[in-house]
């Protein structure tokens, strides 16, 4: 009996340490606590392009430059109207999705010596960044992400914020320049692990943002211009550069521009934009705007109505752009020609900028899969000169830009697009975004009190 018991005894013992190796109680492999480098980033570039660059704030700067309209009666966005809490899920978006995540992913990037990694959550933290301040002017950031040990970060000066997305392109360069083996396969959606394309990316955002400091206090337009030349020099070189993320578009794997225009949404394209195309003669019409499905005809509907309207009579965004399995062209090929065609403009005078200009327009066409002999008689009519040239390159890399919130940054820039008056306006164009509620709330700030029509610090005049 006593060996039947030391038998039984020992078997028991065996069959809990066995058990220790298959199933610990106190861990859910469907919601682990700890997650590798490869599992943060997938999401992360999903956040960017469907919260970020197609989110709730960028249907709004839409209404801005008059490309869409709320089919509502006004006020609404589109004559300006926004309230504190309009702003609550797109900071969150911000802040909390991507921002801290790619933080994230970085600090654990660069324990790990993944610098393939550690150089991408730079790269997309500084887009971020951008997209960040470009909208709001002043945001935390050098105090931000320390968890409890600070829940009230200060802002930092926009003017510090682009010397920080600066510093974070150089040093995201400088980690891929490292040559890690590791490097990203699936998880990338973006470029599938190509960090040469990586690399392109970080300097044509470079150009970008030097690019916006051509009228801030203490530069001058010279200087940013040939700071953006030197760092094309090694930016995107084709439309394969482009940085972009497809979309299924099965249920639930939609082109958020598709959801953003849904019926529900009352949202469609703005006349301003429609009657743009036509008047141009622009051949990328019936590709870039879906006719209007009650008529067949490219119709869009006037900001700041009065009266509600039938929604099939106007149009929707194309397919290439709004199809549920369209791509978003977050940073293009065609912006960094076109950065070269604005920066070449105040180096050397139009006619050295018009050839830059024409490849830029033709990048976007050939994209489009425009025949070259329509691309060619639409451009012969679109010639730069010296009184025009600025407000051609402006324009045309607004069209190749499409529904991207670069727009509205370029046009706080240089006025252009000219857009024309909103019936019922509440006010001029916005020059900004209002700060959120949830962080007027819990993080007071000075910077809370702005209002839209207040400029950010490098919306200087």
């Amino acid at each position: 009996m006593k060996k039947i018991l030391i038998v039984l005894l020992s078997c028991i013992l065996i069959d809990i340490s066995g058990c220790k190796k298959y199933i610990d109680v106190n861990q859910d492999p469907n919601h682990p606590i700890t997650v590798g480098e490869a599992q943060i980033l997938a999401p992360a570039e999903v956040a960017i392009s469907s919260n970020l660059f197609a989110g709730n704030v960028a249907s709004i700067v839409q209404e801005y430059m008059q490309v869409a309209a709320l089919n509502q009666v006004a006020p609404d966005a589109g004559t300006y109207l926004m309230y504190n809490t309009d702003m609550d899920g797109d900071w969150t978006n911000l802040y909390v999705t991507c921002l801290n995540n790619l933080v994230t992913l970085n600090q654990m990037a660069e324990k790990d010596g993944k610098t393939n990694y550690s150089g991408i959550a730079k790269i997309l933290t500084a887009y971020c960044l951008g997209t960040g301040t470009d909208l709001w002017g002043d945001i935390p950031y050098s105090q931000a992400f320390k968890g409890i040990v600070n829940l009230t970060p200060k802002y930092d000066a926009q003017k510090d914020i682009y010397t920080q997305i600066q510093s974070l392109l150089d040093a995201g360069i400088a980690d891929i320049a490292k040559g890690s083996t590791i490097v990203p396969n699936g998880d990338d959606y973006i470029y599938a692990g190509d960090m040469t394309k990586w690399t392109k990316l970080a300097y044509t955002l470079k150009a970008r943002y030097y690019m916006h400091l051509s009228k801030a206090p203490g530069n001058t337009a010279a200087a940013q211009a040939q700071l953006v030349l030197t760092a094309l020099a090694n930016g995107m070189q084709s439309n394969d550069d482009d940085f972009k993320m497809a979309y299924p578009g099965a249920a639930g794997q939609e082109n958020p521009w598709q959801q953003n225009f849904i019926s529900a949404s009352t949202l469609v394209l703005a006349n301003t934009v429609v009657d743009g195309f036509k008047t141009r003669n622009d051949p990328r019409l019936t590709i870039m705007v879906a006719p209007a499905t009650n008529t067949g005809l490219y119709t869009g509907l006037p900001e700041g109505i009065t009266s509600i309207n039938s929604l099939e009579d106007y149009s929707r965004p194309g397919d290439f752009y709004g199809a549920a399995g369209a791509t978003n062209y977050i940073v293009n090929y065609s912006e960094a020609l076109f950065l070269k065609a604005e920066a070449t403009l105040t180096t050397s005078g139009y006619a050295s900028a018009q050839p830059i200009y024409q490849a830029a327009v033709m990048s976007h066409m050939n994209k489009l899969g425009i025949a070259a002999g329509d691309a060619n008689t639409y451009l012969s009519s679109r010639t730069l000169t010296n009184a025009n040239a600025e407000q051609l390159i402006i324009e045309e890399k607004n069209i190749a830009n499409y529904l991207s919130l670069e727009n509205f940054n370029d046009y706080r820039r240089t006025g252009f697009p000219v857009l024309p008056p909103v019936p019922n306006a509440l006010s001029t164009v916005p020059r900004r975004v209002l700060y959120p509620e949830v962080e007027i709330i819990s993080n007071p700030q000075p910077q809370h009190s702005a209002k839209l029509t207040d400029r950010v610090w490098w919306d200087a005049q």
